[in-house]
């Protein structure tokens, strides 16, 4: 259970953090409030600020190319997720509730079996992406 908690509480947190970045983000914020405010309403309004603090760079992020920044923040609340659902695994088809409807439309209807893949280079870095072997020779 541990591991799928983990799992589910990363995948969120990047559905959060990508949504934080966007227009929509209010909701976002609103959303994990809710859910927060379920258990743990004493905490509700700190969660709120903090993913008000966390838009600010999820937006600094963006925009400067920085995805370290952008992962710390997908990592610091993935175990804050986590923290809460091992507490209170009840939450955990809210959480995904939650998480689905703040996916963008499309990014769920790939095939079973699929992956989708985004690649991002940048200055004079090379990406290689392939669904299976690869050979790769410098000439």
């Amino acid at each position: 259970m541990e591991i799928e908690l983990a799992t589910l509480a990363g995948q969120a947190a990047s559905t959060l953090v990508d949504g934080l970045a966007t227009a929509g983000w209010e909701r976002a914020r609103q959303a994990l409030a809710d859910l927060w405010s379920r258990v743990l309403p004493d905490r509700a309004e700190r969660v709120a600020a903090d993913l008000t603090d966390a838009r600010a760079s999820a937006l600094t992020a963006r925009r400067t190319g920085n995805e370290a920044l952008e992962q710390g923040l997908v990592t610091e609340w993935a175990a804050r997720l986590q923290q809460l659902l091992a507490a209170h695994p009840e939450l955990v088809p809210e959480l995904q509730r939650v998480m689905d409807d703040l996916r963008p439309a499309g990014a769920g209807d790939a095939a079973p079996g699929t992956v989708t893949v985004r690649v991002r280079a940048s200055d004079r870095s090379r990406v290689t992406v392939a669904g299976r072997d690869v050979n790769i020779t410098k000439g």
